[in-house]
This record gives C-alpha cells, sequence and structure tokens, in this order.
C-alpha cells in the first residue's frame, strides 16, 4: 500500500509575490466598463446641474420696481444658514436635520397664508386658485436676471422676515437654540431671501414643464404641489430593476456559485499563532494610540447623540437641567455628525497602516514616526474643528470665512477640510511607502496594488467635497456633497471594506489570493453598477433637472442587488473566519473580531440594503426625506456597516498586543452583544415606527405637518422617543464601554511581543503537514 499526503495548493498561501495577474482580464474589463459608464453620466449629470438646475437671480424686484432683495442677499443668507449650523438644525430643500423645519416648506407654508389673508382681506372668499396662480406663474425673466415677486409676495416676505427676526431672537432656549442666536437684521432679511429663493423654486413651474423646479416638492396643496408623472413612474421602474437585478444575481450566483464568492476549498490545514508569537513593527504598535482615540471618539459621539436625541423627546429640559445653554441642539448634532465620520475614518487609517507590514513583510525605517505624526494631525484636526464649529454656531467667527461652518455632513470649516484631505494624501504616502518594494514585483492587478488604489480613493473622492463652498450654488453644493456622502462613505469606503476585510483572511490563510481578488472585483462591479449614478438619490427635489430623479431612482434600486449577495455570503465568510482545522490545539484568535465583521454583512442588508430602499424609492421619498425614517436608515447603515467595521479591526490589532492570559474575552463578548442589541433597539423600537407614523402624517395631513415641533411633541411620538433610552443605555454602558476597557488594555500593552522591521512569509499562521493518507487496497 503506497501512503502519499495531501499538499495544500501554493496558490493558497498568502505569500504569493509575482508579476503574475491572478486576475482574469474579464474581471479587469468588467471594473473598467463600469466605472467608464457610471463616470461619463456623472459628467453629463454635472453639466446639467450647472446649466439647468433653478436659477439663482440677480435680483428679485415688485411690479412697481421696489428690490426685495438680492442674488448676493440669498447666498449671504446660505452663507449664515450654514455658519449658525442651522443645517444641523433644521432642512433646506429636505436635507438637514430633523428638530426644526423644513425652511423651504416652512416659508412657503407662511408666504401663501400670508397672500391668501391679503386676498381674502380684499373681499375675496375662495383664494385657493388665486395663491396657486400667483405662486405657481414662473416670473423670471432669465435676459435680465430679475425674478418678479407679487406685491403681496413682497409683503409676505416682510412678515415672515418678522417672524424670523422674532423666531431666530428670541431670548429663550425654548426651541433648543441659543437665546439671541441671530439679531442683526441684515442677517435675519439674508437668511429669509434664501429661504424665499428655495421656496420660489418648489412652487414656480420649470419652463415648459407642469411641475416646479423641486419636481413639485414639497407635498403643499395649498399651490398644488403633489406627485408628477415622473415621481410614479421612477419609482415603478425602480421596483422593477430591484426585482429584475436580484432574479438575475440569483440566477449567475446558481449557476457560478462554486467559483464566486467566500470559498476555502484551497485553503491548507493552518495553526494561527497567537498573541506574543506574532512579531509586530512599530508602525503597528503605533497604531494601536490610533485605535484608544477612536473609542473615546466613539464615546464622545454617542454621548452628543444621546442629547440629541433627548431634544427630541424632552425639548426644553434635560433632567431639571436648561441644556440648549450649555449644548444647544444645533451644536450637539453638528459635533455627533461629525464625530460618526471621524472616528471610523480613523480607524481606516489605523487599519490601513496595521495591514501594511503583513502585507510589505517589512517596514521602512522611520515609518513609525510618520505615524505618530499623521496620529498628531488627525487629532489637530479632530479637536480644531469642534472648537471652530463652536465658534461659528456661536457667532465668534464670520460667516463664509476658512472657520465658519460649512454644509451638513462636510460642516467642517475650509481650513479643516484642507487639512483633512491633505492628511489622508499624506497616509496614502505612508501605506506606499512602506509598500513600495512589494508592489515593484507585482502585477497592477494583484492585491497589493488593489489594496493601494482602494485606499487611494478615500482621500481622492472626500476631495471632491472641496468644490462644495459655502457660497456655492445649492443644487451644485449638493451635487458634490453628495459625492463625499455618497460615492465616498457608501462605495468608495465600502470598497476599502471589502479589500481590508478580503486581505485579512488572506494573512490569515484561509483563502487563496485568487479567491480574494475575485470577491473585490465582483464587489467593485456589483456597488459601482448601482452606487456612482445611484448618488442622484440625494437630489430628487434639490432643483436638479428630471433626469437626475429619474437616474437616481433606477441606478440606486440596484444598489440593493450587491447586499443580497453579501447576505447570501454571509454563512461562508462566518465559517472562513472561525475556521479551526484541528492541527493543534491553538484556538482562532480573531473570534469577535470576524464576529463584527460579520455584524457588518448583517447590518449592510438591513440598513442600507432595506432601510435605504425604502427611503430612496422617489414616491417614498417625496413624502419623507428629512424624517425619522431618513435618521433611522443613517444609523442602522453608517453604525451597522462602518462602525462595526472599525470596532473589529481594533479588536483584530488588539489580539496581538494584549497577552493571551490577559485578554478581556467576557469583555469582548459582551461589548459585540450590546453594540448590535442596543442599535438594533435604537432602529426598531424608536427610529422605525416613529418614521412610519411621520410618513404617513405627511400623506393623510402634509409634509409641513409631519414636520412640525407640534407633531413631534404629541404624547404618542414622545414615548416612541423616550423607548430609545434603554437601547441608548445598552450601546454606550454595555457596548462602548467594555470596548475603551478593552482599548486601555492594549494601550497598557502595546509594546508586548517581539518587535521586528522584518517579518516572517505568513506572519500570522503556519501550514501543518497533512496526515498521511493511506490509498485503498
Amino acid at each position: 500500500m503506497a501512503i502519499k499526503p495531501v499538499e495544500p495548493p501554493s496558490s493558497s498561501r498568502a505569500d504569493v509575490t509575482s508579476a503574475e495577474r491572478l486576475i482574469g482580464k474579464g474581471w479587469v474589463q468588467g471594473v473598467a466598463l463600469v466605472m467608464i459608464f457610471g463616470f461619463f453620466v456623472m459628467g453629463i449629470l454635472a453639466y446639467r446641474t450647472y446649466t439647468a438646475s433653478m436659477p439663482m437671480p440677480d435680483k428679485v424686484a415688485t411690479e412697481s420696481g421696489r428690490v426685495v432683495f438680492t442674488g448676493e442677499d440669498v447666498t449671504r443668507g446660505q452663507e449664515i444658514f450654514q455658519a449658525r449650523g442651522l443645517q444641523e438644525y433644521g432642512s433646506i430643500v429636505g436635507h438637514g436635520a430633523y428638530l426644526g423645519p423644513d425652511y423651504t416648506a416652512d416659508y412657503l407654508r407662511r408666504a401663501t397664508d400670508d397672500v391668501a389673508a391679503q386676498l381674502r382681506a380684499g373681499g375675496m372668499t375662495d383664494t385657493h386658485n388665486a395663491v396657486v396662480e400667483e405662486f405657481r406663474t414662473n416670473r423670471y425673466n432669465p435676459d435680465t436676471g430679475t425674478l418678479m415677486f407679487t406685491d403681496r409676495q413682497a409683503t409676505a416676505f416682510d412678515n415672515i422676515t418678522a417672524h424670523y427676526a422674532a423666531f431666530f431672537g428670541e431670548d429663550s432656549t425654548k426651541y433648543g437654540l441659543l437665546p439671541k442666536l441671530i439679531t442683526d437684521p441684515t442677517e435675519i432679511h439674508d437668511l429669509t431671501a434664501f429661504f424665499a429663493w428655495t421656496a420660489w423654486a418648489a412652487a414656480a413651474e420649470r419652463p415648459g414643464h407642469s411641475y416646479s423646479y423641486t419636481n413639485n416638492w414639497p407635498a403643499e396643496p395649498r399651490v398644488d404641489n403633489g406627485p408628477t408623472a415622473q415621481l410614479v413612474v421612477w419609482s415603478a421602474l425602480s421596483l422593477v430593476m430591484l426585482l429584475g437585478g436580484t432574479g438575475i444575481m440569483f440566477a449567475v450566483y446558481g449557476r457560478w456559485s462554486q467559483k464566486i464568492g467566500w470559498q476555502s476549498s484551497e485553503a491548507p490545514i493552518l495553526s494561527f499563532r497567537q498573541p506574543g508569537e506574532v512579531a509586530l513593527t512599530r508602525s503597528q504598535r503605533a497604531t494601536i494610540w490610533f485605535f484608544a482615540i477612536v473609542s473615546v471618539l466613539f464615546l464622545a459621539q454617542a454621548l452628543l447623540g444621546a442629547a440629541v436625541q433627548h431634544y427630541r423627546a424632552e425639548l426644553s429640559n434635560f433632567f431639571g437641567l436648561d441644556l440648549a445653554a450649555l449644548l444647544p441642539y444645533n451644536l450637539a448634532r453638528t459635533w455627533h455628525l461629525q464625530l460618526a465620520l471621524l472616528w471610523p475614518a480613523a480607524a481606516f487609517l489605523a487599519g490601513g497602516i496595521f495591514l501594511t507590514p503583513f502585507i510589505a513583510r517589512r517596514e521602512p525605517k522611520r515609518q513609525h514616526w510618520l505615524a505618530y505624526g499623521l496620529l498628531g494631525a488627525l487629532v489637530v484636526v479632530v479637536v480644531g474643528s469642534l472648537i471652530t464649529e463652536a465658534l461659528s454656531i456661536y457667532g465668534l467667527v464670520p460667516s463664509g470665512s476658512l472657520f465658519s461652518q460649512q454644509w451638513e455632513y462636510l460642516d467642517l470649516p475650509r481650513l479643516w477640510q484642507v487639512l483633512l484631505t491633505v492628511g489622508m494624501f499624506l497616509w496614502i504616502i505612508i501605506i506606499w511607502r512602506g509598500m513600495r518594494d512589494r508592489l515593484r514585483g507585482e502585477a497592477k492587478t494583484n492585491m497589493p496594488w488593489v489594496f493601494l488604489f482602494a485606499g487611494l480613493a478615500i482621500p481622492a473622492f472626500y476631495a471632491v467635497g472641496l468644490l462644495a463652498g459655502s457660497d456655492t450654488h445649492l443644487t451644485v453644493a449638493d451635487f458634490w456633497r453628495f459625492w463625499v456622502v455618497h460615492l465616498w462613505v457608501e462605495d468608495f469606503l465600502e470598497l476599502f471594506t471589502t479589500v481590508m476585510v478580503a486581505y485579512i483572511f488572506v494573512m490569515l490563510g484561509v483563502v487563496s489570493q485568487r479567491i480574494a481578488l475575485g470577491v473585490i472585483f465582483l464587489d467593485v462591479i456589483l456597488y459601482s453598477a448601482g452606487g456612482v449614478i445611484g448618488t442622484m438619490h440625494h437630489l430628487y427635489f434639490s432643483g436638479t433637472p428630471v433626469e437626475h430623479m429619474a437616474l437616481g431612482a433606477f441606478f440606486s434600486a440596484a444598489e440593493v442587488i450587491p447586499l443580497t449577495f453579501l447576505t447570501i455570503e454571509a454563512w461562508a465568510f462566518l465559517q472562513l473566519g472561525s475556521r479551526q482545522r484541528a492541527g493543534d490545539t491553538k484556538p482562532f484568535p480573531h473570534r469577535w473580531a470576524v464576529m463584527f465583521l460579520v455584524a457588518v454583512g448583517f447590518w449592510n442588508f438591513v440598513g442600507a440594503g432595506i432601510f435605504g430602499f425604502l427611503i430612496n424609492l422617489p414616491i417614498v421619498s417625496y413624502y419623507q426625506i428629512g424624517t425619522a425614517l431618513t435618521a433611522n436608515h443613517g444609523h442602522a447603515a453608517m453604525m451597522g456597516v462602518y462602525g462595526m467595521l472599525a470596532v473589529g479591526l481594533a479588536m483584530f490589532a488588539f489580539r496581538y498586543v494584549i497577552p493571551s492570559q490577559k485578554w478581556p474575552e467576557r469583555w469582548a463578548r459582551i461589548s459585540f452583544w450590546c453594540l448590535n442589541i442596543g442599535l438594533a433597539w435604537m432602529v426598531f423600537a424608536s427610529l422605525l415606527p416613529l418614521g412610519v407614523i411621520q410618513l404617513y402624517h405627511s400623506v393623510n395631513q402634509g409634509y409641513f405637518e409631519a414636520r412640525s415641533l407640534g407633531f413631534l411633541t404629541q404624547p404618542g411620538n414622545a414615548l416612541l422617543e423616550w423607548l430609545r433610552l434603554p437601547g441608548d443605555v445598552i450601546f454606550i454602558v454595555g457596548g462602548i464601554l467594555p470596548f475603551i476597557w478593552i482599548s486601555w488594555q492594549a494601550l497598557r500593552h502595546f509594546r508586548y511581543g517581539e518587535t521586528a522591521d522584518e517579518l516572517p512569509e505568513n506572519p500570522l499562521y503556519t501550514e501543518i503537514p497533512a496526515t498521511p493518507v493511506k490509498e485503498a487496497p
């Protein structure tokens, strides 16, 4: 009887270093075609955004010749709106925060009621048709740049200016704002001009069409604003796209399921190196400081979120404290939203630096000093931006300056936006410097280059947000800032997520580079096919022409398809991460890091997929934009995907610096379950039911009514807001505090184990020779 060993294929090893291309040309061509098509269409839409958006008049005058306001007044009002944090209190054309009103809808309602009252004072009994005619008639002359207001509309403007002067100038915190937030009459006038311009565009009919510049948004019966035919048709076609695309995906998966997705059929029997056995470089140890700071920022962000939530449950009282006098709602939400972007982004930067030496298997001299320098720069940007945002909201820096607050999600004053962009490009230089020797011997489509390219997309697409200046036309600014909110967050961060997760499994030896590359290229195609053009689902009502809504709706429906695929692959993914083929008694060291990655897949499907699709259908978005359903999607997708991934990356790094006998297994388990239970409680017990009720009220009573403080503070709605409290306690106390404790333990032991500049071929595992198998006689 002959005896022969079972040899693992060489392609399964993590140390493949070759100019040989490990992925077929078809994958590369597929990615190229998807990207070229997507960005070609986006180029056309950019041109249409600049040339066919709601016009900015040079001046707004009455029939009698009085100048009500100018285009410069509108721009100054827009800058004041941002600088004083009002987009983090209410919203404009649906985008912003949800405590205050949507100021487009608010001005339109007040103006129509004021004009109706003037008509009734003149003896008219049924004013509806006259009001509709007055507001839907487009009196803008593109040749002269003049927009004509009727005398009644000008009178309404004056009265509404007085209303906003009283509202923003009140010496009270009862609205959740600072007392006497804005008292300068010129600033109030310009702010009202900004609101009035957007309200005019929401009612005036686009030339050649029977709907307004904002596609008849908001739903306002006083001007006969209702869903357009395009709104209904593209909603139906989006559903067809989703069903058809999902069917095709299942057919392809059924046919080629053995060749695509996570598989480990080639993986050998492994022995995973334990903490203390894995040598780390100095830059890897530096990232422990990144992750420790990330944990503190995470806690701060969650506490601010709890404060923001309490405003909705109890506006004028925080357990006996007048919170708005110290931390007004718009400042708390600004900080909460900014930190929600900054701490996961910081974890991504740290994750990239931590993985680089494992990829390159060596570290250049003084690489760790660059890492510490980047950490210091990051701290300066975070602290500096938070301070200047507060100064801007308090009115201590001029609006429209380098130090004043910007658009929602890009709230960082322009100075810090630029510095953050520079810092992320420096991060790429650190990554490149650490990998350059490895890159010389690799094909441009192999894992090291894909890792570098995916990382480069992060600063590149964040930099696009710099095109959205505080004085940029509102529609144009929305176009570019949602390149950051959507393309940066939902597409290219998703890509970098996939690459990092794939590389971790390659380093652990449980998948081959060839399989990992197949997953990455497949995800790029699936995500980008819908995700690039799908960015336009944010611009349905921002004053863009209707093709933005048509293409945004159709392609954003396709974004759910890759998330469905990830759900199908979740079990195989979990098996990969927890596989322990018993060649020895050493355990798999990354159980909880992998569990956080599994949670990413779950929340990707639920938060980004289901909840995202729920609000992206044009007919639904028409009634719900700026309601709790938007917040429901945002929390489930942002925390569920990027937050869980950030914590997972930290757990992966912490595992190698905390000695095995001191690893807090119990606290890692508690943190994982409490973060997920707390997030689920937040969305399912509070945000989702409240959003459904708010959507129903918007359809039944009107958008203005659904966004009013009177509706939000009704007893039933207030109860739903209070129901979120147990989930927040579980999330913060049971989820974040144990994570901070683990971070502290990692920081205490960040020098534990061997430090080296050169790493072995397979730094995280060793292959165990297979037991000889006897052939059958």
